[in-house]
């Protein structure tokens, strides 16, 4: 049997590789390992020390229960749901139904329409704020959640991801079907989509990851507490309990939780949804 050697050059290139990698893994998960300690720390032992200490002495889950008993969490959670269930479902349609035009059909101009959709990633969100805000007051949307779903349904990211899925789709799958007698609204759905379900799921959890963790814009368009999603919650929370810090980081990991747990389930597809993009664009 013939051993392959490896070449030095390629060792200590893999070595300086997983070096990196490991600092840089380091370096993202010790602030949320310092959380998780600081929300089951009691209120006899110390946040701030140096060397940090991650264990805590005594175990306590006292700090959830007094978020939970002192913010109406149920509801903030309620409506973080409803957002993040249409912010994850709207962009999954409008997407896919603007990128399928973009991959597979062949019309004048579409290139241009495509990078010009492209080339709107490159404004900055802050900047049309404000041209939604009027757009939404003269709908008399403002202070609803629709107010804070409609400016999201779409994004020329999400088309973007799912317009290099579809383009990776061999024709003939799509030449046999219209052979068939199968019309376009049942390529797109019952033949194609099934074929993208990684990048689906690629852009679903980065969907309700942002549509999770939006702050600012409802912010902005609510006004009634009760419809607060939790993320105005904590901020609330925060002012609350400005000089506890174990009670604001138990309400953050309480936002925290239902985002890792969408992550674990989907983190299959997620990664075969990233790697074909990367190997298609």
């Amino acid at each position: 049997m013939v051993k392959t050697r490896i070449p030095k050059r390629k060792i200590i290139h893999r070595t300086v590789s997983y070096f990196f990698l490991t600092l840089l893994a380091v370096i993202t998960i010790v602030p949320f390992l310092w959380t998780v300690s600081t929300s089951l720390k009691g209120q006899n032992e110390t946040i701030f020390s140096m060397p940090p200490q991650f264990i805590p002495s005594n175990f306590t889950f006292e700090n959830y229960l007094t978020v939970w008993n002192s913010l109406p969490i149920p509801l903030y959670l309620w409506n973080s749901v409803i957002l993040a269930f249409f912010g994850v479902i709207l962009p999954l349609i409008f997407c896919s139904l603007a990128a399928f035009p973009l991959a597979r059909m062949k019309f004048k101009g579409r290139e241009i329409i495509f990078y010009l959709i492209i080339a709107t990633m490159m404004i900055p969100g802050e900047v049309t704020m404000i041209p939604i805000y009027l757009i939404l007051t003269e709908l008399n949307l403002l202070g609803s959640h629709t107010g804070v779903i409609l400016p999201g349904a779409v994004s020329a990211f999400g088309i973007f991801l799912m317009r290099q899925a579809f383009v990776g789709i061999p024709k003939e799958i799509e030449e046999s079907a219209i052979m068939d007698g199968a019309s376009v609204g049942r390529i797109w759905f019952s033949i194609l989509l099934p074929m993208v379900l990684p990048m689906m799921a690629t852009l679903g959890i980065l969907s309700f990851i942002g549509a999770w963790n939006n702050f600012l814009w409802p912010y902005l368009v609510l006004e009634d507490s009760s419809l607060y999603p939790l993320t105005l919650g904590l901020y609330e929370l925060q002012g609350t309990f400005v000089t506890n810090t174990r009670l604001v980081a138990a309400g953050t990991m309480i936002a925290l939780i239902p985002i890792l747990l969408v992550f674990v389930f989907f983190q299959r597809y997620f990664i075969q949804g990233a790697y074909s993009s990367a190997v298609k664009g």
